[in-house]
């Protein structure tokens, strides 16, 4: 009970914090950016889907996962921040339950982005047997198991937290992960998942990137400065920074979150940029860059695009 008065008398120190610096009104680029990669989000996953050939790739059926955790994403991200913003209190079970789902179709991002760094390196490191390391089934596998993966931790905490909760239907005044999760008393698991799984993923994609460079670098393709190497090198470098900080600036959040030193009024400001923009920018710049980087994707954009006009002109 102690903790239910503890959590309701935090969520209306937010809202007064939020009303007194307006950042309600941070909604506005959070949908700015979420509509923009709902332009392109859906157009490459068409792309992908209807055409047997990029169906048949690993590499692009990890950038359809990527793109399908992204939209979840979202769609969940900017739910929340319109609810917070036009102050509609959420009951405390859909609050938990939107958490869980975020936090696991952000993991999944991370992970298949991860995924993809590897995916290169073995398309790289082993282009022969590569098709037979990796044929589509077994990719279809490894993403079932990337859901799955992200959404274990998540979601055991989801039930436990029901399971010693006292009044599910008690609603809240704004629903933000960082409460949820920081009002869990068991506070250590929580940064150990969050840092181990930032520390393998790093880890993971540290080796491959140094491991391509030792292989490639005799073959004189990091020779030119605009050369294909050094460009899907900087594309990727531009997405993990983008996908990564976010969850760097998350785990400060937590730990920030229990320190008494720390004015209500920093907490907000930090939880509501990383919220409303770092963890949005990523997934608005991704369908473009991806569809800039790989041809065959952009290409099979110009034939849709083509044969749609065609019909189009048939039919007038």
């Amino acid at each position: 009970m102690a903790e239910a008065v503890l959590i309701s008398n935090l969520t209306q120190e937010w809202v007064e914090s939020l009303r007194r610096w307006h950042l309600e009104y941070f909604f506005i680029p959070t949908t700015v950016i979420t509509l923009a990669s709902f332009l392109a989000n859906p157009v490459l996953l068409a792309c992908i889907f209807l055409s047997r050939a990029l169906r048949q790739e690993t590499r692009y059926l990890l950038v359809a996962n990527t793109l399908t955790a992204d939209m979840l994403f979202l769609v969940l991200n900017l739910a929340t921040v319109i609810c917070n913003a036009a102050q509609a209190q959420m009951p405390w079970l859909v609050c938990e339950l939107l958490t869980a789902v975020s936090v696991s179709a952000y993991c999944c991002a991370i992970l298949t982005v991860t995924l993809m760094v590897a995916d290169t390196y073995a398309a790289v490191r082993w282009p022969l047997h590569y098709h037979d390391i990796l044929p589509p089934a077994r990719t279809h596998r490894i993403l079932v198991g990337v859901w799955v993966l992200s959404a274990v931790y998540p979601f055991t905490l989801l039930i436990m937290m029901e399971a010693g909760s006292e009044n599910p239907h008690e609603k809240m005044a704004v629903c933000l992960v960082l409460i949820s999760l920081g009002f869990i008393k068991n506070m250590t698991g929580i940064h150990i998942y969050f840092f181990v799984t930032a520390l393998i993923c790093t880890v993971l994609i540290l080796y491959c990137y140094v491991r391509l460079y030792m292989v490639t670098r005799t073959q004189g393709i990091w020779q030119s400065r605009f050369s294909r190497a050094r460009v899907t090198l900087l594309v990727h470098g531009v997405l993990l920074l983008l996908y990564f900080t976010p969850g760097f600036v998350f785990i400060l959040e937590l730990a920030l979150f229990q320190r008494k030193d720390i004015s209500q009024d920093a907490r907000v400001w930090i939880n509501t940029i990383n919220m409303c923009v770092f963890m949005v920018l990523p997934r608005a710049f991704a369908p473009y860059l991806y569809g800039l980087r790989y041809r065959e994707l952009s290409d099979t954009l110009m034939q849709l695009l083509h044969q749609h006009r065609r019909l189009s002109q048939i039919t007038v």
